[in-house]
């Protein structure tokens, strides 16, 4: 007999009830939960192995996200009909997860974990991915894997100037702001959204509006944890350590460790010195050393590198490229560098560098993005690029991981702050392929595509840039230092490594990871506004390259132009088994879609050259022309009769010319005077407007002879 569920449940705001629930399903795992608000129902797991595998070094954490399809009552699209590998929607809410829980477990804890989180129930309105890290914690919670702390993750939204925590579907389509933010009782330890140019200061108020939410849910796993019976936390095998290799290190290495740091040589040139450095301290250990003490004094040696630089830069002020702390690296930037993309940029800072390329296409070439609870298409399309030689190695070509999709995602949510609204025909593919890497290669992805989508000719009203900025702080006497622009080599140092993207007037994303206990709103705003002197310093730089987008499209990309059609007219531009269109298509080399909104078609027709752009467009707006009495026409004979000849005198528009509207002359047949394909012009004289027809003459164009008819 199953035993009664656990329950715990807590109010979101406005009668907005969320309940957690363990004991019912998947028992097996160390720990699982439901999290239901509405008709949405994630089901969160995790397994952790009792022993870490034998010289593991590093934690081992998996976490995957995944939508049923059948959640919201839909079968898969894929030809397998069954859900493949993790879309990119599901690597990124995968990513806002294991950002979050990653610091909860101990240091010295290296047993694989895997964390599952699964909608298995589908709402509409209410979006799974601001529960699922509440869910995943709330697993760990009721688990007896150690874990040091309970999180949750909450969004806030501003509508309307309104601060919403979990906004519905519609409520967010509105939105001017949308961050997810995860935090313990006490600190925040994860930021990611984006915003219409919002102000340092809004974005610390939705910090302190989401931190208020979260300790409510952190209450409510706690009592869940309470009801269930807390589990003691299982022991487990730690690494070894040796106090005398570890002392034995530090005096060897300490010294030229920092004389190695202070030295502000290149990436290479210092990587190649720590090498060096490195491999004296083992050969100084004695042919007799284990591969045991070996091990455990490169890991020390890393260590004391770690403590060396950061203290380094908190007392000295000295950063390992010889720069100040809020000084941005040297800035090189070009556009139009290649002859056959749209579009394109090469944005250099320091030793990184993004070549980032535009793509035009039509609304044939939109994104399908398909997720349980809907399918929706994207216009303007990001990807990124991180091969290995970018930072020297070698390594096999694979597709994209997740750290790709979760870099590109950050440019992406930034750039389309500026990219122009749905009237815009055009479908809009970056892609950034990073060719150097030391630093922040997504902020060169945000600095790159803004300068190519203006040397595209994309209507962007303004530049975006970013930086990427870190933190240094030392709890013995509270010295901290924020870095502008860190390096790769700086960025593991940090105690907060965070993006920030935007233009002259405002934030417009934001990636934020906070590993100390209590950071103060008061640093993290003056973090925040040296972020935004770096950004104004870039985009100066970026606006001297390119002031703005150009007033047109180069010379190879595609020529489009939007028209909008009374919907009755619609028939008539696809014409019969759409012979009208594809006749259009064919005889102009271009490409013609057409969309119903509302009580209007919207026509969007793309061309390579503008001469055909030109006359299709021109085509279309005969189709959809009203004819009017009393205008001349020039006309084509289409078929002849023996009462007259009908002639085309406006694109699909067809009327007849009278044996006796051709000339003052009594004509007995037309032979001799017209035949089809012949080009003749008309005035319309009439519109019979119960069938339809049009009565055309040619003799009222003709003066009237003298002489008097027979």
């Amino acid at each position: 007999m199953l035993q009664q569920p656990f329950q715990s449940s807590f109010d979101l705001g406005n009668g907005r009830t969320v309940t957690i629930e363990t004991g019912r399903l998947a028992r097996q795992a160390d720990g699982s939960v439901t999290v239901r608000q509405g008709n949405c129902i994630l089901l969160a797991t995790v397994c952790a192995n009792k022993e870490p595998k034998e010289g593991q070094e590093f934690f081992p954490l998996s976490v995957d996200y995944q939508e049923k399809f059948a959640s919201a009552g839909r079968i898969p699209g894929s030809f397998f009909k069954r859900e493949g590998r993790l879309s990119d929607y599901e690597i990124l809410v995968s990513r806002l997860i294991d950002r979050a829980l990653r610091p909860l477990f101990p240091e010295d804890y290296f047993c694989d974990v895997q964390v599952l989180v699964t909608l298995v129930s589908s709402d509409p309105e209410i979006m799974p991915d601001s529960l699922a890290c509440l869910a995943a914690s709330a697993a760990l919670a009721v688990s007896d894997i150690p874990i040091k702390e309970i999180i949750s993750e909450v969004r806030v939204a501003r509508v309307n100037g309104q601060y919403i925590v979990n906004p519905s579907r519609s409520e967010l389509a509105l939105a001017d702001m949308d961050f997810m933010i995860g935090a313990t009782e006490k600190n925040l330890m994860m930021v990611e959204g984006e915003s219409k140019e919002c102000l340092e200061s809004d974005v610390v108020k939705a910090l302190g509006i989401a931190h208020d939410a979260i300790r409510v849910q952190i209450s409510a796993q706690e009592e869940l944890r309470q009801k269930v019976g807390v589990k003691a936390k299982r022991d487990y095998t730690k690494p070894p350590q040796d106090d005398a290799i570890q002392s034995f290190v530090t005096a060897f290495a300490k010294d030229r460790i920092h004389a190695i740091s202070k030295a502000a040589s290149s990436k290479n040139d210092r990587s190649l010195a720590y090498d060096q450095l490195k491999k004296e301290v083992v050969a100084s250990l004695g042919a007799d050393a284990t591969d045991a003490q070996v091990k455990l004094a490169k890991k020390y040696f890393e260590d004391l590198k770690w403590e060396v630089v950061r203290n380094m830069i908190l007392d000295e002020r000295v950063r390992l490229d010889g720069r100040v702390l809020d000084q941005v690296r040297p800035l090189n930037m070009e556009v139009d560098v290649l002859p056959g993309p749209h579009g394109s940029a090469l944005f250099t800072r320091g030793e990184t560098q993004s070549l980032t390329t535009i793509t035009f296409g039509t609304p044939l070439d939109e994104l399908l993005i398909e997720s349980a609870a809907k399918s929706d298409y994207n216009k303007f399309i990001l990807h990124y690029n991180f091969p290995a030689f970018s930072t020297g190695e070698v390594k096999p070509m694979r597709g994209p991981g997740r750290r790709e999709v979760g870099h590109g995602n950050l440019a992406l949510r930034s750039l389309k702050q500026m990219m122009p609204g749905n009237d815009y025909a055009y479908t809009v593919r970056v892609v950034s392929d990073i060719l150097e890497s030391n630093g922040s290669s997504s902020m060169a992805t945000v600095c790159a595509g803004s300068l190519a989508l203006m040397d595209a000719g994309v209507p962007v009203p303004k530049h975006v840039s970013g930086v990427a900025m870190g933190l240094i702080t030392r709890s013995t006497d509270g010295k901290n230092a924020i870095l502008t622009d860190i390096l790769g080599d700086e960025d593991h140092l940090g105690d907060m490594d965070f993006k920030v993207t935007g233009t002259r007037d405002g934030i417009c994303g934001i990636q934020m990871d906070i590993k100390i206990d209590g950071l103060s709103m008061e640093t993290m705003m003056e973090a925040l506004e040296q972020a935004r002197n770096g950004r104004l310093h870039i985009l100066d730089e970026m606006y001297n390259c390119i002031d703005a987008a150009r007033s047109e499209v180069k010379a190879h990309a595609p020529r489009m132009q939007k028209l909008f059609i009374d919907k009755e007219f619609i028939g008539a531009v696809i014409g019969p088994q759409g012979k009208i269109i594809q006749e259009i298509q064919r005889t102009t080399g271009t490409t013609i879609t057409i969309e119903e909104i509302g009580n209007q078609g919207e026509v969007s027709v793309f061309s390579p050259a503008k001469e055909g752009l030109d006359k299709a467009v021109a085509w279309i707006k005969g189709i959809v022309a009203m004819p009017e009495v009393g205008e001349e026409y020039d006309s084509t004979v289409k078929s002849i009769m023996p009462y007259g000849a009908f002639v085309e005198f406006m694109p699909g528009k067809q009327g007849l010319l009278h044996i006796s509207e051709v000339s003052w002359k009594r004509l007995e047949n037309l032979d001799g005077i017209l035949k089809e394909g012949d080009t003749v012009r008309v005035k319309l004289i009439g519109i019979d407007h119960k069938t339809g027809k049009f009565k055309l003459s040619r003799k009222a164009l003709i003066p009237k002879p003298d002489f008097k008819q027979d």
